[in-house]
């Protein structure tokens, strides 16, 4: 794509964003992005945590002299994933609320 084609599909993105935004609708953007958001830091959440307990369930087998610790480090690992979970609902509720 040449530099003049380039510019031209710049100008015309830079030119057409306020004619997009002044259409007077009365959608609520912030509480449908909530949502979303709120699922996927569920979602991401489950998955990681899911991970964790496998793979601590994993070592704790290979290694059962090492369990203290990897249970402490499986608890320690599970309270933050977890709390990226509820830092997105507070934000949610700050947004929306």
């Amino acid at each position: 794509m040449n530099t003049k084609a380039f510019l031209i599909l710049l100008a015309l993105f830079a030119l057409a964003t306020p004619m997009m935004a002044a259409d007077g609708s009365t959608t609520n953007w912030v509480a449908i992005t909530s949502g979303f958001s709120m699922a996927i830091a569920s979602g991401l959440c489950g998955l990681a945590q899911a991970k964790a307990v496998a793979a601590s369930a994993e070592g704790m087998a290979r290694n059962p002299g090492a369990s203290a610790s990897i249970r402490f480090a499986l608890i320690l690992g599970l309270a933050l994933i977890e709390s990226l979970a509820l830092y997105t609902l507070v934000i949610v509720f700050i947004k929306v609320v």
